[in-house]
């Protein structure tokens, strides 16, 4: 620690990402990046971008990504959505536009973990609130006093989705606050609740291209909601950064929510592969969460959770563990390709039958 660090970089706690291994021939299992590349129509929107127009500086209200996703939902206008570097950074800003308040704001116990990291950048309070025994989200909890409600679904790292009904009765229940809804992996089996959005100004949805549709790499998120909600994120935006999407990014992003057709058969993909990986832990005496996401949540009731990682990786096999009350001996797993994921169940078959 040095002395020129202000009192804010002193007293943050910093979010810690998955490891990025630089180890070749890995099983990469931890990250929850989608196992299938981007469409092939992304690839070639890149690389007609990629001209003597790098010169000059992007859009900075990323019109045409704002109108692709606005066509992709039917019922959402332009000016009701907003983009961003990743959804990290519209998460971001939603904390700092809209989530500070005098009252603390709630949260799952068991949740992204990036939530109290934002808290703690910009002193926001927050209470969590806890998930049931089965690690679910229970509606009627989140019916008192708050300064806004912010919650994934589905959750992370769990994998359980609240039906829509759920998240109506949180949203309905809480008409003076904003609560937002964290889809980063909602297409995996979960509803979204886009079509809760004309019916209640306090609804804000943020999604990524990260992982349905395969572009971590490229750093594109988006929120939508009642355009006032909007104008409160472009105001923090155009405070830090009028350029947050370069053009590639905004070119690529187009392209990947144009492709209906990619976009459907590499998610279905993902969804069976998730089936059949959950149904071959469960038969090596897992408990698999139900998820709904691109990656399942295990425990197994005889092997401790940090041991079966670290014996994992000794055969080349990355895992995600978190170290933290109520979930130290569960794993989670990201849905590789069919091989991938064959080639974990054999590693651990040999390490439970030793």
């Amino acid at each position: 620690m040095s002395p020129y660090w202000s009192e804010v970089a002193k007293s943050l706690t910093p979010y810690v990402p998955g490891e990025q291994p630089k180890l070749a021939n890995l099983v990469k299992l931890n990250t929850n990046e989608n196992p299938y590349g981007p469409s092939p129509k992304v690839l070639a929107a890149i690389r007609r971008e990629t001209s003597d127009a790098l010169r000059l500086y992007p859009d900075p209200e990323g019109t045409r990504l704002k109108a692709a996703v606005a066509g992709y939902y039917g019922d959402i206008e332009p000016q009701q959505v907003f983009v961003g570097n990743g959804s990290d950074e519209v998460l971001a800003h939603v904390f700092l536009a809209l989530l500070k308040h005098d009252q603390p704001i709630l949260f799952p116990d068991i949740s992204y973990s990036f939530y109290p990291v934002y808290c703690g950048l910009y002193g926001v309070a927050f209470d969590k609130v806890p998930l049931t025994d089965t690690f679910e989200i229970r509606p009627d909890d989140y019916l008192r006093p708050n300064g806004g409600i912010i919650f994934p679904n589905p959750n992370a790292p769990t994998g359980r989705a609240l039906p829509l009904a759920g998240i109506q009765r949180i949203v309905a229940g809480n008409p003076n606050s904003v609560v937002v809804v964290d889809e980063a992996y909602v297409d995996f089996g979960a509803e979204s609740a886009v079509a809760l959005i004309k019916d209640h100004p306090n609804l804000l949805i943020v999604q990524t291209l990260s992982k349905a549709r395969s572009l971590a790499g490229l750093r594109v998120g988006f929120a939508i909601g009642e355009a006032k909600l909007i104008e409160a994120l472009e105001r923090v935006k155009d405070s830090f950064n009028s350029y947050p999407l370069d053009r590639l990014a905004q070119a690529g992003a187009c392209a990947a929510i144009e492709d209906h057709e990619w976009f459907e058969r590499t998610r279905q993909a993902v969804i069976r592969s998730r089936s059949a990986l959950s149904r071959d832990l469960a038969d090596l005496k897992f408990e698999v969460l139900p998820s709904a996401a691109n990656f399942i949540f295990v425990r197994h009731p005889q092997r401790d959770a940090s041991e079966l990682m670290q014996q994992l990786r000794e055969r080349g096999i990355i895992v995600r563990h978190f170290r933290q009350p109520r979930i130290d001996q569960f794993l989670r797993i990201s849905i590789g390709t069919d091989e991938e994921c064959a080639a974990l169940v054999a590693a651990l078959r040999e390490i439970l039958s030793a």
